[in-house]
């Protein structure tokens, strides 16, 4: 497994940037970018033309980037919480699977279960940080790693983005339905009933697990593709949807999305965060939003409280 650090400067005397630092077109640059409709060259190539006071358009692209020690909550060694690394099989996907599974330290009894699901970069330091947030609020957090059949995630942002591209998106989406059903299965997990939260390429995957599994009792996923309408009736969670308002790109497909959930008679609750970016529940990058982040956060908790806490 590569070390889990990035090739980028994570400094955290140096104060992050915030979105409102970039012009617009930039931060939709970046988001093409980081989703891999243009590549490297092609940001640079149209971001350039942004670039003033002595920054250039790698310097914008560097400034955009995850700084994880800068944004880190909870450390990976906390007394508080027992973290360990675990395989599981996954006969429909790439056979075998792994994930990160963190509980209270001196948890008795069965605790409730939170699948986490990652961005499209394989398991970073950030979402293992977010594992560890939600285990220190009385929960079994499980985060798999997608990019486990490719060596696991490669401590380089760019690195996991290009090794992402190669995965067979039918496997690693069985793989994700494999993960939820260990979890739900877990000696540690109680009442065979999961929560889901997930971030974009994330928030997809967790809307699908809603679709594909009664277990799932509540799901959060946030600016993440909406499932088909014809999924969406196989909805047994309660859901909270979380997206970005400044997010055009995943926010077309939410009109369909919400004339099948109230169609189908889901219970579902959707926010919408003016002026924030996609992403912006990620701290470690320029387009967090604080207080949208905190809200949003508090909404998702509160659903899992009530869901899976009862």
């Amino acid at each position: 497994m590569a070390d889990r650090t990035d090739d980028r400067s994570d400094s955290t005397d140096v104060p992050m940037a915030k979105a409102s630092d970039f012009h617009p077109e930039v931060l939709r640059l970046f988001d093409r970018y980081l989703h891999a409709l243009i590549d490297r060259r092609v940001f640079l190539a149209r971001a350039a033309r942004f670039a003033a006071a002595g920054m250039t358009a790698a310097g914008l692209l560097e400034a955009l980037s995850p700084r994880f020690a800068y944004a880190q909550k909870v450390p990976k060694d906390d007394s508080r919480l027992n973290t360990e690394t675990i395989q599981f099989d996954s006969p429909q996907g790439y056979g075998k699977a792994s994930g990160y599974l963190v509980r209270p330290a001196g948890a008795t009894g069965k605790l409730p279960g939170v699948l986490v699901v990652h961005e499209n970069r394989g398991l970073n330091p950030h979402i293992e940080d977010i594992a560890r947030r939600i285990a220190l609020d009385g929960y079994a957090a499980f985060a798999p790693d997608a990019l486990f059949p490719l060596g696991g995630y490669p401590g380089s942002e760019d690195k996991a983005r290009e090794l992402f591209s190669k995965l067979e998106q039918g496997k690693t989406r069985e793989d994700f339905v494999a993960a939820a059903q260990w979890l739900s299965n877990h000696a540690a997990t109680k009442d065979d009933a999961i929560g889901v939260v997930g971030f974009c390429y994330g928030g997809g995957i967790t809307n699908l697990l809603a679709t594909r599994l009664p277990v799932v009792a509540a799901a959060a996923p946030y600016y993440g593709p909406a499932p088909s309408a014809e999924q969406v009736a196989r909805i047994k969670a309660r859901m909270a949807i979380h997206y970005a308002g400044n997010d055009e790109r995943i926010n077309a497909g939410w009109p369909a999305y919400e004339e099948a959930l109230k169609s189908a008679g889901i219970r579902y609750e959707a926010f919408v965060y003016p002026k924030t970016e996609h992403g912006f529940n990620n701290d470690t990058t320029s387009r967090y939003d604080e207080a949208a982040a905190k809200l949003s956060w508090e909404r998702t908790m509160a659903l899992f409280d009530q869901t899976l806490k009862g």
